[in-house]
């Protein structure tokens, strides 16, 4: 069941008198398995994105839909990525943090501004203001939760077919049972964050 979408809060609009403001969001701090993906997008004044939302409230069809709206109307966009291998060495908040920061500094036009979902500010030369909940307060940060989750979910599915077995596919590296029987069948493989095992 998806929920209706939320109305947006204007808070891009505080900080347009800066330039462009490019909202950023991450996905995949929680899986067993994988990398840290990370998104930032500027949308326009006027965008049509039917049921944008927080990437965790929408199926994963209205998912894919939204990725493709966004990537055609915004902007700009940028997904930037923290290998397992940094997780392992930062600790996955660092790492998010790291794979926001990337995502803010691809955008192919610079932002000014940005909004971070979450409680922490990536280390950023632009300014920016975390937002607690910002996925489903902010429109550009929705975005951003939709493409990093789109983008995270495509690479899971990928690694799928590279270590069969774990069925990246279908959990996305998380931790369902499924995983866990796979893992205790198989033992881990390259991509999984070993300091989440134990």
């Amino acid at each position: 069941m998806v929920t209706a979408a939320p109305k947006f809060e204007p808070i891009e609009r505080q900080y347009i008198s800066r330039g462009l403001v490019c909202g950023v969001d991450e996905a995949g701090r929680g899986p067993l398995a994988g990398d840290v993906y990370a998104a930032a997008v500027i949308l326009p004044e006027e965008y049509d994105l039917p049921g944008l939302n927080d990437s965790k409230q929408c199926s994963e069809k209205t998912r894919e839909r939204l990725y493709d709206a966004i990537t055609s109307q915004a902007i700009a966009w940028a997904i930037g990525i923290a290998s397992v291998e940094e997780i392992a060495k930062l600790n996955i908040l660092r790492a998010s943090l790291l794979a926001m920061k990337r995502a803010v500094e691809a955008l192919p036009q610079p932002a000014a501004f940005a909004l971070v979902d979450g409680n922490q500010r990536p280390p950023l030369t632009i300014p920016c203001e975390a937002l607690v909940h910002g996925d489903a307060r902010c429109a550009s940060v929705a975005a951003a939760s939709i493409l990093a989750k789109v983008a995270r979910d495509r690479a899971m599915t990928a690694l799928d077919a590279q270590y069969p077995g774990y069925g990246f596919a279908q959990h996305k590296g998380y931790g369902t049972r499924a995983h866990y029987e796979a893992l205790e069948r198989l033992g881990p493989c390259y991509v999984h964050r070993l300091g989440f095992l134990h």
